[in-house]
């Protein structure tokens, strides 16, 4: 065991957050943290790194323990760039290795006992600088860099010149080279794109420390973690296995306790009206049963309601009016600014009643994509074209057009005076707006809130081709499994940007893969399309699309493949230089510590910096072959 937490309770004046809390964490376990938006899981990572104490209870690790928390607000000194930032963390051993180069410096110089106790601290340090894996620092940082998504300009950009986003990657960079014993992530799949996510859980799953992670990414969790706590109701209830396995053991123990707790309540209200009607009769022996019934209520230890989880959608959505079957036609389209091209050839069509995903890494130009079909914006190149009677309904994260000072029943019925007050009821509690939920006035609604109401108005329209950019940002798991719920419910054409993968395998049929030349159409689920990426990458066919699975052309074929044999070559005569420099070094080596050469301080030194020499560029044939082979990957 690295961590247990023993009856913890936090509360926050009258509030209580958290209520005697245990659980225990062993070696190497991968933890999700998971909870509605306001239940503390931010709370108990606090209070286990000190930065809040508990009222209550203990936290126990191991004095020798470290620990690292990433956080949304992690210092970092912005005139640093980022590759330099970074390389903060390496001090330590950069201290060692400035060291070990003075030791090496005085080797010459030394004879005797003198000589001996130097080359025996030497030895200690080269022995402390392996079990800190400091020769691999470069290696490690750099992987970092390229994995958290950092062009080779942007690592030697300011920080300050970077936007929040890029600021918060470089933060959660520094935590995973510093690779705590304990390490504490909230949130970190933020500001993130797909590409760098999955980077992340790779190098995660290899992690040598103990993770526990608050994040709505299910996607991330289900390939990361092995054990879930979910904070409910001030408690915390500990599940073994993956999102998925906790999700389905929840909803089997919610139903379990929401029984137990209605079947409590009919015997309490029983037990209630018995006691009501003896007293009723207000005479001595039933004034005494009356009270010997109430005595026994007390007792009772009473179930705790489970917290509302979003129902099942009740009704189907379909758009007032139908369209063609032929819904958009995307041509070529290419978009430049400042004469600085974004992306370029992006083709592809979109059916009726399809539920199509656009991705692509940050920056690449998906949401510029869409204010061209939504006419917001001229393309420089190719053109779209809209089927027979497309009606587009487009959703943001902001959620501009709702009025924030009216209720959720009126932003309705304003905006769709036809409409009865039982079809908007039926329609909002389609979005679990139920009883008086709908006149909450919109100001006071969560993000997650506001997004289903937003989607409600946009579902209620004219539109039949839903066009939404990032519609899960910033929502809590119940709210996305209300929006999942409601698109697969809607019987209208929908395309949408999102990072959230698991939203994208519940909801989408086809998957759009934009790059900066071109779009890669995958008909099916996200699964689908990542087996389908695995399969072109094994083969080495990229150009192929999982539609047609076409073969490259012979002449795309052959540039491939004497590009692979090149860098095979590469590889091969770089790995040749490596094994002839370490000869050369094992050589000089060899050569400083004979009696002719020891006794030599002319020679010795000559040597001495030949060697340094090739030492230097032994590290920097190292990092290039690493390189190589990562590109090979």
């Amino acid at each position: 065991m690295i961590l247990a937490l023993n009856n913890v309770s936090k509360a926050f004046g009258t509030d209580v957050i958290l209520e005697k809390i245990s659980f225990h964490i062993e070696e190497k376990e991968r933890v999700g943290i998971v909870g509605v938006n306001g239940a503390g899981k931010s709370t108990l990572f606090k209070i286990i790194t000190g930065e809040l104490s508990a009222d209550e209870g203990e936290i126990v690790m191991p004095k020798t323990a470290t620990l690292g928390y990433f956080s949304q607000s992690l210092e970092i000194d912005s005139q640093n760039t980022v590759y330099n930032e970074l390389k903060t963390v390496f001090e330590p051993i950069m201290a060692i290795e400035r060291q070990l180069r003075d030791m090496e410096a005085q080797m010459p110089l030394l004879k005797g006992e003198e000589y001996d106790v130097l080359m025996s601290r030497y030895a200690e340090l080269s022995h402390k600088m392996e079990d800190m894996d400091g020769y691999s620092c470069e290696s490690r940082l750099r992987g970092v860099i390229k994995g958290l998504g950092f062009s080779d300009e942007e690592r030697d950009q300011p920080i300050y010149e970077l936007s929040g986003g890029q600021k918060t990657r470089v933060a959660l960079g520094k935590l995973l080279l510093a690779q705590p014993d304990i390490l504490l992530l909230d949130e970190p799949t933020n500001h993130l794109d797909i590409e760098a996510i999955q980077w992340l859980e790779e190098y995660l799953r290899d992690y040598k420390g103990t993770l526990l992670i608050i994040t709505h990414d299910r996607y991330f969790m289900d390939r990361v973690v092995g054990k879930i706590i979910e904070i409910e109701n001030r408690k915390a209830v500990v599940y073994f296995g993956n999102y998925s396995h906790y999700a389905e053991r929840k909803a089997a123990d919610r139903k379990a306790l929401l029984h137990r707790y209605i079947n409590q309540q009919k015997e309490i209200k029983r037990q209630e009206e018995a006691i009501k009607t003896l007293k009723s009769f207000n005479r001595e022996k039933s004034l005494k049963r009356a009270r010997s019934k109430e005595k026994n209520l007390e007792k009772i230890e009473r179930i705790e309601a489970p917290d509302n989880l979003p129902d099942t959608m009740r009704l189907t959505i379909k758009p007032k009016k139908e369209s063609g079957n032929d819904v958009l036609f995307v041509n070529d389209i290419a978009m430049a600014f400042d004469n600085q091209p974004l992306f370029d050839n992006i083709s592809f069509d979109i059916k009726k009643g399809e539920k199509a995903a656009l991705i692509g890494p940050n920056g690449i130009g998906k949401t510029t994509l869409f204010r061209i079909i939504l006419e917001r914006l001229e393309p420089t190149g190719g053109s779209f074209k809209k089927g027979a009677n497309v009606v587009i309904g487009y959703y943001d994260q902001e959620q501009e057009d709702l009025s924030l000072d009216k209720t959720i029943f009126d932003e309705i019925s304003d905006t769709y005076p036809n409409l009865t007050n039982t079809e908007i009821r039926n329609v909002l509690a389609a979005f679990v707006f139920t009883g008086d939920d709908v006149f909450k006035t919109i100001n006071t609604l969560s993000g997650g809130e506001k997004g289903r109401v937003a989607l409600a108005k946009i579902m209620l329209s004219n539109a039949n081709f839903l066009i939404l950019d990032e519609p899960t940002n910033h929502l809590d798991i119940s709210s996305k499994e209300i929006l999942e719920q409601a698109l697969k419910s809607y019987e209208g054409t929908v395309l949408y940007i999102s990072h959230d993968r698991y939203f994208i395998n519940a909801t989408a049929g086809k998957i759009i893969e934009m790059q900066k030349d071109k779009a890669v159409t995958y008909n099916g689920s996200y699964d689908y399309y990542l087996e389908k990426k695995a399969a072109l990458k094994e083969t080495k066919t990229a150009e192929v699309t999982a539609e047609t699975e076409n073969k490259l052309d012979w002449k795309k074929q052959k540039e491939m493949q004497s590009q692979q044999r090149k860098h095979e070559n590469a590889i091969k005569r770089l790995s040749q230089k490596i094994e002839e420099t370490e000869n050369k070094i094992d050589e000089l080596t060899a050569l400083l510590e004979t009696e002719e050469i020891c006794t030599d301080f002319v020679r010795s030194q000559e040597i001495y910096g030949e060697k340094e020499t090739l030492e230097e560029k032994l590290m920097e044939l190292y990092e290039e072959w690493e390189e190589l082979n990562q590109d090979n990957a």
